[in-house]
């Protein structure tokens, strides 16, 4: 399953498809390899239709505007074929509408990478094999991992903060010059309390025996298996399968030339 792949392999696997999408300019390319991205995700993750398509629809939309805007303001190189319609002052024509449609489909391969590797992938484990296997320095792992694990207690705090300022009569602040005036009641303990945190957590790192060399022992190993290399091969075999088809049947093309 993908969820015990070494979270660093995985980090590249997803990493490697996306960055050669991007010069894909054709609808066949990307369109083909989110449908493998959403088998993969079906098949070997455990991760539910529901729960994809929930988090997928915000992206979806977001990928529409993308899209859209592309038809809109595409590159005076791309804009060929037949004048469709015009939409204000705008000539929709078929290479626009192309242009168009191949970056929603782009924009939706790169979020359904980014939700396969998100969803599937623990925080800390993530830091433990960027420490082992990339060989990030300690400091710098563990201080966003304290970042990280900080985050839903900011929410927390936040709440506190609105609450009290209820219970005191301090209402809902209004217009932008009130809600900026709110905004720095809110920031400025919530500041004061991060950083009383994170010296608290410097003193407790420190009192373990923290001192950030690199040569430090690990209690949780993390290791490269030959399944952790076999998902890697399988993601860019996959993706080179789908340019061979693109190419086969005609389409790919890569920064408006085609082949």
């Amino acid at each position: 399953m993908i969820q015990d792949i070494n979270p660093t392999i995985k980090g590249i696997a997803v990493l490697i498809p996306g960055v050669i999408l991007s010069f894909s300019f054709d609808i066949v390319t990307p369109l083909a390899y989110l449908f493998f991205i959403f088998a993969v995700t079906m098949l070997l993750s455990p991760i539910t239709f529901k729960k994809w398509a929930l988090y997928m629809s915000p992206f979806l939309v977001l990928s529409l505007g993308f899209g859209w805007m592309a038809v809109l303001y595409t590159n005076a190189d791309f804009v060929s074929g037949e004048v469709l319609f015009t939409f204000w002052r705008f000539d929709i024509t078929t290479g626009s509408i192309m242009v168009g449609i191949s970056l929603a489909l782009r924009s939706l391969c790169f979020i359904a990478l980014s939700l396969l590797f998100i969803l599937t992938t623990d925080s800390t484990k993530f830091m433990l094999s960027l420490m082992q296997q990339a060989k990030l320095p300690p400091k710098l792992t563990y201080g966003i991992l304290a970042g990280y694990r900080f985050l839903p207690t900011f929410r927390h705090e936040l709440e506190v903060l609105k609450q009290a300022h209820r219970v005191r009569g301090v209402g809902r602040a209004k217009g932008i010059k009130g809600r900026l005036t709110q905004f720095r009641r809110y920031v400025i303990p919530l500041m004061a309390n991060a950083i009383r945190k994170a010296e608290r957590v410097a003193v407790a790192m420190e009192s373990k025996g923290f001192t950030g060399s690199t040569t430090r022992t690990h209690y949780h190993h993390m290791t490269v298996k030959t399944r952790d290399w076999t998902f890697l091969a399988s993601m860019n075999v996959a993706l080179v399968a789908v340019f061979i088809l693109s190419y086969q049947l005609g389409y790919l093309n890569i920064f408006g030339i085609q082949f």
